[in-house]
């Protein structure tokens, strides 16, 4: 705050406390000529009488009272523009003093499971509790309350995982992120085989989940041509990809942008580019194995119940 605005508002306060003075002062105070208290000739229903009695002098001196601590509170703490204030006091220090005591309830609550395997953390009911409030403020506003994504977001809840699903496989990912890049082929594709190219290799890569559409389809034929020759590199040539990339396996029924014709089209032609930002920084290694195990459990229920039971 600049000296010129600092000085604007000490005076300003300044103003308002002795306005609030002047005027306690002017309305407590009885003025010559003034009626009597009992005389102020407001009568209604032949007894009922209006008076104009002053206030108690102890609730006036109680108004003083609560000048005279506010002008004690301005001096102690900062109020008076860019006077610090005797106490020295900031909201940043009190919000880190608050931090730290937070901080130190949250290292013990969390020290059984530093260092600990993911797959271990996730067979202990309470680290999935913990696990679960990390992820609900965290990662459900890609990956949704239930963790079953969305059309760009995936389904963390079933068997199906693009970078892999071992426990230190999801750790990394929560840890590092990921970055899914899939590149536009349209163009080159257009230029191996005319303007029907994408459409060949939708058909073909909508015959890997159901090889029977295969026989008899023209399309598809033409698309498979295409789709050794340059889809192959990522996804391989059984078309069941490859989690180093990750690159998805074609062969289920799992499509995280959509199955239809259209979404396929707009993959294959366009790309795509997917992000899963890294936290690291953000939660820290052991809140990260923590929704890791979460994450971990939603599709391995059967190992975390049956330890749960034993």
């Amino acid at each position: 705050m600049s000296a010129g605005w600092s000085w604007f508002v000490i005076a300003l306060i300044a103003l308002n406390i002795l306005g609030c003075v002047w005027l306690i002062w002017w309305t407590g105070r009885r003025r010559p000529g003034d009626p009597a208290p009992t005389d102020t000739s407001h009568t209604w229903d032949g007894d009922l009488t209006e008076y104009n009695k002053p206030m108690p002098k102890w609730w006036i001196n109680l108004f003083y009272l609560t000048i005279v601590f506010s002008v004690g509170y301005l001096i102690y703490y900062p109020g008076l523009g860019a006077f610090a204030g005797v106490s020295k006091w900031t909201s940043a220090d009190e919000h880190e003093l608050h931090k730290q005591s937070f901080d130190a309830r949250l290292e013990e609550t969390f020290r059984p499971y530093v260092g600990q395997p993911v797959d271990a953390i996730a067979r202990d009911p309470a680290a999935v509790e913990l696990g679960r409030s990390i992820f609900s403020n965290t990662c459900a506003t890609c990956h949704g309350s239930s963790a079953q994504g969305a059309i760009g977001y995936p389904n963390l809840t079933d068997d199906i995982w693009h970078w892999g699903g071992s426990p230190d496989r999801i750790l990394q990912t929560v840890l590092d992120g990921r970055e899914g890049v899939m590149t536009p082929w349209g163009k080159v594709l257009t230029g191996m085989k005319g303007d029907n190219a994408v459409d060949y290799v939708v058909a073909y890569v909508r015959t890997l989940s159901d090889p029977g559409s295969m026989e008899n389809n023209y399309m598809a034929a033409q698309g498979k041509k295409l789709f050794d020759g340059v889809c192959v590199a990522c996804h391989g040539p059984d078309g069941k990809g490859n989690i180093e990339l990750g690159a998805p396996d074609l062969t289920d029924d799992y499509w995280m942008y959509g199955s239809s014709k259209a979404s396929l089209y707009e993959t294959i032609s366009n790309g795509r580019h997917g992000v899963m930002p890294a936290h690291r920084e953000l939660l820290g290694e052991t809140r990260s194995r923590l929704v890791a195990a979460y994450v971990w459990s939603l599709s391995h229920p059967q190992d975390t119940d049956a330890t749960s039971t034993q």
